[in-house]
């Protein structure tokens, strides 16, 4: 469990850096006016359009990849406490000493007294 974690906890690190990186490399809303005075969006790698459309697309990839990670990480931290407040009650358990019971003939279970409505 502790290798998958570790694992799963890298790839959100990556996910995360790659993230902040897609958003600030897309344009803001206030940018096509400048695009539009012949700003050279023509001459980009992807094409007047073709960048927003990567981007977006690789953002919403890496925000859903960036929100699964987030979900198993914090199932595993509550696998985790589980476990770890379970070794403290087998813990406790161990502790406490064994009960003696007292010798003799068995004791007879109390009555219990019938309660009339």
């Amino acid at each position: 469990m502790t290798l998958l974690y570790q694992i799963v906890t890298a790839i959100h690190i990556v996910v995360a850096i790659a993230l902040i990186g897609v958003v600030l490399l897309q344009r803001g809303k206030g940018s096509e006016i400048g695009a539009a005075f012949g700003a050279g969006a023509s001459g980009t790698l992807f094409g007047a359009r073709g960048s927003a459309s990567f981007l977006t697309r690789t953002t919403a990839i890496l925000a859903t990849i960036f929100f699964l990670t987030s979900l198993t990480l914090a199932y595993f931290a509550q696998v985790r406490e589980n476990r770890k407040g379970l070794e403290e009650i087998l813990q406790e358990e161990s502790e406490l000493p064994p009960v003696e019971l007292p010798a003799g003939e068995p004791q007879k279970a109390q009555e219990v007294p019938k309660v009339e409505p």
